[in-house]
């Protein structure tokens, strides 16, 4: 577990509670992507069905899925959006164990981060994410979610709107 990295998500959980509520932990945060696993416990586990709730799903791809983008926007452009579009996910067996959410996009995440800064404009990409309880399944996957990773930089446009207008 990467104690950095987890801080930074907790401490991302004062705005958006749910995080705090479902306690993710970082496995790995790097330029290939990101692992994030969170434990199947009494706050994320449905008790008619012995599986991580819905929401504690969605909530483990959504950070696995921005983390990349969210490390490099916070080291280099503080002042850079991210959202995500949309989403569609795929449930394929019961995730009744602790789950970890694998991205493997991170490079493709820096290249869209990058041209989100340059250009000034709206950057999406779609995104990947697998579940998995390796504990009972090994590497088969119990989910799979694809995302659309939206990256603008905040007051981009008018900045250069300013200095086009300076320049004339």
């Amino acid at each position: 577990m990467l104690l950095k990295e987890t801080a930074l998500v907790r401490l991302l959980g004062l705005r958006i509670p749910m995080i705090l509520f479902v306690a993710p932990r970082v496995l790995s945060l790097d330029a290939d992507g990101c692992d994030l696993e969170i434990p199947l416990t009494w706050r994320t586990r449905n008790r008619l069905i012995g599986a991580m709730y819905f929401g504690a799903l969605c909530v483990g791809a959504d950070l696995a899925g921005g983390l990349p983008a969210a490390k490099i926007m916070l080291s280099r452009y503080p002042k850079m959006k991210l959202v995500f579009g949309d989403m569609r996910a795929e449930f394929l067996k019961r995730a009744d164990g602790d789950v970890v959410f694998r991205n493997r996009d991170g490079r493709r995440v820096a290249d869209a981060v990058e041209r989100a800064a340059a250009s000034g404009e709206r950057v999406t990409i779609p995104l990947d994410v697998v579940a998995t309880v390796p504990r009972r399944y090994g590497d088969e996957p119990v989910a799979r979610f694809a995302m659309s990773l939206s990256l603008k930089l905040k007051g981009a446009e008018k900045e250069r709107q300013e200095a086009s207008a300076a320049a004339r």
